[in-house]
């Protein structure tokens, strides 16, 4: 495994998921002087797609290019039981231990229970979990993330919690003022998942062109493909 080590933390590794959460975690990390050594982010592998965003492969690949940053992927088989996926994380873990990495970072906010189940699964592979942006008002945390310059739009909604109409939105104040009643503001809850295409600490960023709307399984995914850099 090629693990980048220039003037990273080289301890630390980033779950990352191509979303507003997961970025917002890195640039509080960043701000804290602990830049991370490598990402880590799960697809699967019939598809190529990151798993629930349904960010394609290339996509994640530009991300990981504009932070600068080496990108670890694990590819999930589908269908993935837990004891299927526990396994393909542990061999991952077993691996960037091997390079020297120890902690693993998440973007969660909320959920006690996916806090305490990634506690676990790292600890059994010999390493720690942190969660560097957990805690407080989910509200307060979504006008943080827009506020803080992450520029992110809604690629995934549960249509049973929101209304396919959303894809595209633009994770702004405009889009929390327009969420119905009971929709988590962050997505918290799975109601919506996004795609970050600039944050504060990319190099460039990542222009993209919208495409068909997918639903499947009561979910919903915009289309996206990459059309370059820009600044």
């Amino acid at each position: 495994m090629a693990i980048s080590s220039t003037h990273h933390d080289l301890s630390l590794a980033l779950s990352f998921s191509t979303g507003k959460d997961a970025a917002y975690a890195l640039l509080r990390l960043i701000e804290e002087g602990r830049r991370p050594r490598a990402l880590l982010t799960t697809l699967s592998a019939d598809y190529r797609r990151v798993t629930m965003h349904g960010v394609s492969e290339p996509l994640v690949d530009l991300q990981a290019e504009a932070i600068g940053l080496p990108l670890v992927k694990v590819f999930l088989p589908n269908p993935s039981p837990n004891e299927v996926y526990e396994r393909l994380m542990a061999s991952a873990s077993r691996a960037m231990k091997q390079a020297g990495i120890e902690q693993v970072a998440f973007g969660d906010l909320l959920l006690e229970d996916i806090r305490r189940y990634r506690e676990e699964a790292m600890k059994r592979g010999g390493m720690e979990a942190l969660f560097p942006i957990f805690g407080g008002s989910t509200w307060e945390r979504a006008r943080a993330i827009v506020d803080s310059g992450i520029e992110a739009y809604i690629v995934c909604v549960d249509c049973a919690r929101l209304d396919p109409s959303f894809l595209g939105r633009r994770f702004d104040r405009a889009l929390l003022d327009d969420l119905p009643s009971g929709v988590d503001p962050a997505g918290e809850n799975g109601e919506f998942h996004t795609f970050v295409v600039d944050a504060p600490f990319f190099r460039s960023r990542i222009d993209v062109v919208s495409g068909d709307t997918i639903e499947r399984d009561g979910f919903a995914w915009l289309e996206l493909s990459p059309a370059g850099f820009s600044r």
